[in-house]
């Protein structure tokens, strides 16, 4: 695999079964350290407004102990904001944030929300921290990703992941690779990565059609494979398909 394409485990819902009964274990922290081990590059964990599965605690700790790279998804909130500036993470993904939602649906409004998140962007940038946007694959929304300034963005492959389930999926891989494209073309400095709904299946075509992407972010798939095989195991199946993968290139 290119040293340049990263595997970022998201665990997240190794807390969501911690909080399921209110228990001290699993900890999400142990997670981090065995997937860093198994050669995971980089962690990701989502602090939600709620609450729901990772907690404040867990992001100080990993700040303390994670070793590779961690990154903070986080609404573009004040109290968020305060909470990044203070645990000061190697990187914040924005995303958009729904109480109702079960997971996140879609990404940032970047189009509709320039001014607003180049502010928040200019303060995370001021504390040290680089900024990535959660967005779909859509032109507009690459555009006014460079236009705020983001050092990276992250494209929303819920879609593609869905249309992949039922063997769909072309449409779906050529919209993210045009979107990919357009990063690149728009923006050379601005970093691609992708995320939601990736399996071990569905990683090997996505990573295989968009030579652009650095890094991607996993959790689900990741930790419902884990269940059955165990954290390292799970772990290297992914960093084998992404490897499968960059060799289809």
């Amino acid at each position: 695999m290119p040293p340049s394409l990263r595997l970022h485990v998201n665990v997240d819902h190794v807390a969501t079964l911690r909080q399921a009964r209110g228990t001290a274990y699993p900890d999400p922290v142990d997670a981090a350290v065995l997937s860093e081990l198994a050669g995971a590059h980089g962690i990701t964990v989502h602090l939600r407004e709620d609450r729901r599965h990772i907690q404040d605690r867990d992001v100080e700790v990993l700040r303390r102990t994670v070793k590779t790279l961690l990154n903070l998804e986080m609404a573009a909130s004040e109290d968020m904001i305060r909470i990044a500036l203070q645990v000061r993470p190697d990187l914040v993904t924005l995303v958009p944030e729904r109480r109702e939602e079960r997971t996140t649906e879609g990404g940032l409004d970047a189009h509709g929300q320039r001014a607003a998140l180049r502010s928040v962007r200019e303060r995370l940038e001021a504390g040290g921290i680089p900024t990535s946007l959660f967005v779909d694959p859509e032109l507009p929304q690459v555009e006014a990703a460079a236009e705020i300034g983001a050092a990276q963005i992250e494209l929303h492959t819920g879609d593609y992941a869905e249309a992949a389930r039922h063997g769909s999926e072309r449409d779906e891989l050529e919209r993210l690779a045009a979107a990919a494209a357009h990063a690149r073309a728009r923006a050379p400095q601005m970093k691609v990565a992708a995320g939601h709904g990736l399996t071990a299946r569905n990683v090997v075509p996505l990573v295989a059609r968009i030579p652009e992407l650095v890094e991607l972010n996993i959790g689900h798939a990741l930790v419902a494979d884990a269940v059955m095989v165990g954290l390292d195991r799970a772990v290297r199946r992914f960093l084998r398909a992404i490897d499968d993968g960059a060799r289809q290139r």
